[in-house]
């Protein structure tokens, strides 16, 4: 009866190898599938005869989540593959949460990342500010959507203006009527506003409307203190008169008189004092406008940098999705913004986390608890967008190892029909 109880675990372990190699050979296209081993272990019968080492042997199955996937390229930007360690964080419809390296991803019809398993990808979403992730928490994440509004407009808060404003200019006196401050004069002829140099700037409001603004500047001569000195002058263009220039309609938005001038060093021409400039733009958002990398040097006037941040409505393109994970969507003007950002996680013994239906996996005692990072940082693998993970399924490997638990399993029915042989003698056995 050892005999044969031992030739049974033998068929059994046999068994669960063969039908472990099935599993990998239906899951030789199976994206970010890991092939699983099975591994044999020896069970001795301490009840026994001390001369018998009896007892048979048992099978378990080892998932070997950590072998690294082929990655192939797709023409699809939400396909996500993992390049080193980690784990796509996704949810089901119940939206419970598992870890899975299916990067398949797609929007459904709500516009949801979903995956060929039917889950749900997950991220922190940015779109009104950073992201409250926890490195020990799977809270805050919520389910990635690749649709905003059609058209996206964003106000103009922050702008750079760098010039060089000649020394030779002609100075004009502070207290002279015929600055650009005092809106009540032509743009030409007798008694005409008189200035250094002018420039414009476009800036966007509330709507994503583009406003040009024009920005005079005056040499007023030196102070106190023997520091050059400019009046600054920042006007909306749609006021100019049907001309063109002054006089215009309202007055500056924002001027340099009364208020500090812009003062520039005698010794070396760099700006001292008047930077930055802070206005509303019409029917927008309070600007600042950065001038302090602006010279007073003997040069002609020039521009050397003029950026406004914000954008008109544009309608979105696509999105785009880095290495770190960062979602941006794409608009038609060019412009991105900010909108998910997709973190990976891991565990500390992958090949114990506990395997469910659609290739995902959940934590437990054995795994570990769940760690969550930027993908990049801290021993995570990278993402690659438009790519795809491969099985680490090897067929002709399954395929040989088919053969030798098929033999395996003959050879103990072998030993099982011998120990059934030895039964008949016994029971044929006369007295």
């Amino acid at each position: 009866m050892s005999l044969m109880g031992t030739a049974v675990s033998g068929m059994l372990g046999d068994t669960s190898w063969l039908t472990n190699i099935s599993q990998n050979v239906a899951n030789a296209n199976t994206t970010g599938y890991k092939d699983a081993q099975t591994e044999f272990a020896t069970v001795i019968d301490a009840v026994g005869s001390t001369s018998s080492a009896g007892g048979g042997v048992t099978a378990s199955v080892r998932n070997m989540n950590m072998l690294q996937g082929s990655v192939v390229g797709t023409s699809t930007a939400t396909d996500l593959a993992v390049q080193g360690d980690g784990y796509f964080v996704v949810s089901d419809s119940n939206n419970d949460l598992y870890l899975t390296r299916n990067g398949s991803f797609v929007p459904d019809a709500e516009g949801n990342l979903v995956n060929s398993a039917g889950y749900y990808l997950m991220g922190y979403n940015v779109q009104e500010g950073q992201s409250s992730g926890t490195s020990n928490s799977l809270a805050g994440l919520a389910k990635v959507n690749t649709i905003t509004s059609g058209e996206a407009a964003t106000p103009t808060t922050d702008g750079t203006l760098a010039v060089n404003l000649p020394s030779t200019a002609t100075a004009y006196s502070p207290t002279a009527a015929t600055l650009p401050s005092n809106n009540t004069l032509p743009a030409s002829g007798a008694g005409a506003v008189t200035y250094s140099d002018e420039t414009s700037l476009v800036v966007y409001d509330n709507l994503g409307a583009a406003h040009t603004l024009n920005v005079y500047f005056t040499n007023t001569g030196t102070n106190a203190a023997g520091d050059y000195t400019w009046e600054v002058d920042v006007y909306n263009a749609a006021d100019a008169s049907a001309s063109g220039g002054f006089p215009y309609s309202a007055g500056p938005l924002t001027s340099t008189t009364p208020a500090p001038t812009l003062t520039f060093s005698p010794t070396n021409g760099d700006l001292i004092t008047g930077s930055p400039l802070t206005f509303t733009v019409p029917t927008g958002q309070s600007m600042s406008l950065d001038l302090s990398q602006s010279t007073q040097l003997a040069s002609s006037f020039s521009v050397n940098q003029a950026t406004a941040n914000g954008n008109a409505a544009s309608s979105l393109t696509g999105v785009k999705i880095s290495s770190d994970g960062t979602l941006d969507f794409q608009y038609s003007n060019g412009v991105s913004s900010p909108g998910y950002d997709i973190p990976l996680a891991t565990v500390a013994s992958e090949d114990n986390l506990t395997s469910i239906d659609g290739n995902a996996f959940q934590a437990n005692q054995n795994s570990g608890t769940i760690r969550v990072g930027v993908a990049g940082t801290g021993g995570l693998g990278s993402i690659a967008s438009s790519s795809l993970e491969d099985s680490t399924v090897d067929l002709a490997t399954e395929l040989t190892d088919m053969i030798q638990a098929q033999s395996a399993y003959q050879a103990n029915s072998k030993v099982f029909q011998t120990g059934a042989n030895l039964l008949d003698i016994l029971n044929n056995l006369k007295s």
